[in-house]
């Protein structure tokens, strides 16, 4: 039996190693599979939900157990800790435009999701590649305006210049709905020479608990 709004069951938790190096995002599925299986080191963060299982023969007991918002499992991942430095995580649109926060990078427009687009900068027609640093979100309209163009020759500006995410920024940009405390200990692993650091550190200092997908419909 689980015992939790539908919201906090929704919850994503934040599984780290035994070193503290953000993994992965979990459901509670699998976070009470660790739980059980006593993979768990140790947990950190706030109670998100309580299961509770059958009732022990001897004592009359009923088993229970809490999920954290951030929990540490056994081992450590050295292959990870080792290329780190050198990650290059995968492209997609969702954590594209969550990257730059839905902003369009032209006009400086925040769109919902439905009406961004990946825009190539460098376009692929004149040699540019599908990388990180070479696309930019933005609207449809700046798209289909600037066309198989370069900014300089569509006379456009970028308000921002594209980065590729670090292993911790993609943990992050992969959540769904982060919760406060999970978005600070990320933030411990986010360069603070990166524009995201800043934009959390603004979050947060705003006072906010939970950092949904901007503009997802």
């Amino acid at each position: 039996m689980l015992y939790g709004t539908a919201a906090t069951i929704s919850q994503q938790v934040l599984r780290t190693d035994v070193a503290g190096m953000p993994l992965e995002w979990i459901d509670y599925r699998e976070a009470v599979r660790l739980y059980h299986t006593e993979q768990v080191a140790y947990a950190c963060g706030t109670r998100l939900y309580t299961i509770f299982g059958g009732f022990n023969a001897v004592d009359g007991r009923r088993s229970r157990i809490d999920v954290s918002s951030i929990i540490a499992t056994q081992g450590t991942s050295r292959g990870l800790a080792f290329t780190r430095d050198r990650y290059i995580p995968p492209l997609n649109n969702r954590t594209l435009f969550k990257r730059d926060a839905n902003l369009c990078l032209y006009c400086a427009t925040r769109f919902p999701t439905r009406d961004l687009t990946r825009d190539h900068i460098t376009p692929l027609s004149h040699g540019g590649t599908d990388a990180w640093n070479n696309v930019a979100t933005a609207c449809r309209r700046c798209n289909n305006h600037k066309g198989g163009r370069t900014p300089e020759q569509a006379a456009m500006q970028l308000i921002a210049v594209p980065f590729t995410p670090t292993y911790a920024e993609y943990i992050y940009l992969k959540g769904r709905r982060v919760l406060a405390d999970q978005m600070q200990y990320l933030l411990a692993h986010i360069p603070r020479s990166s524009p995201l650091h800043a934009r959390l550190t603004d979050h947060l200092s705003d006072g906010e608990t939970i950092f949904d997908e901007p503009y997802s419909a």
